[in-house]
């Protein structure tokens, strides 16, 4: 199965898939997409020779009707958002209709929504005195962390002082669960049934 990944980060779940191991004979990366021209996962997909694209409307930069094409080229199977911070066009989104997924470092659909990503989630389930916090992987809709949940992981956060506390906790488990779905995939084994996603 051909993935490609969308960051806009540092990519520490970018090199969570490449570094895989239940990855290493169903999948391969074949192109890292962002939305910023120095963006430092694109140091990771330089360093296993995975092909880079920046996307958005600045200059020197495709639109997402070009980076579709490049992606027919490259024959992606799934689209993966790790960290990518800009909404997708709905046109791109109903071209890869349920082949585009998400991690949100929050158990959706608590603290989703436009503005929440990165260290807001964590400050906001911080305040909350929440006591556990965790990851969901999602199929992307139309707007911001409302499709279909595919599959989450818990953490405990009732001992935690900071918000900075809750990111580390929560990356370990997005880690964790994006390259299991990503390997459920390539396996065939998630399906939609009764409108509710179902892992086998």
């Amino acid at each position: 199965m051909n993935v490609a990944v969308f960051v806009s980060g540092r990519g520490s779940n970018l090199q969570a898939i490449v570094n895989s191991p239940g990855l290493k004979n169903h999948v391969q990366v074949k192109a890292v997409i962002s939305d910023k021209a120095d963006c430092r996962a694109f140091q990771i997909a330089k360093a296993q020779a995975i092909q880079t694209f920046n996307v958005g409307s600045k200059t020197g930069f495709i639109s997402y009707d070009e980076l579709a094409y490049h992606l027919e080229e490259l024959k992606i199977d799934l689209i993966v958002l790790a960290g990518f911070l800009k909404l997708i066009p709905i046109k791109f989104i109903n071209y890869y209709k349920g082949k585009i997924i998400n991690i949100h470092p929050a158990l959706l659909p608590s603290f989703g929504g436009p503005g929440m990503y990165g260290i807001n989630v964590h400050k906001a389930v911080f305040e909350a005195s929440a006591k556990v916090s965790g990851a969901t992987v999602h199929f992307i809709d139309d707007t911001y962390d409302t499709g279909k949940i595919i599959m989450q992981k818990c953490v405990d956060i009732t001992d935690v002082s900071s918000p900075e506390e809750i990111a580390e906790r929560v990356l370990q488990v997005e880690h964790q669960i994006l390259p299991l779905v990503i390997q459920k995939f390539a396996e065939g084994k998630i399906n939609i049934v009764d409108n509710r996603v179902i892992i086998n």
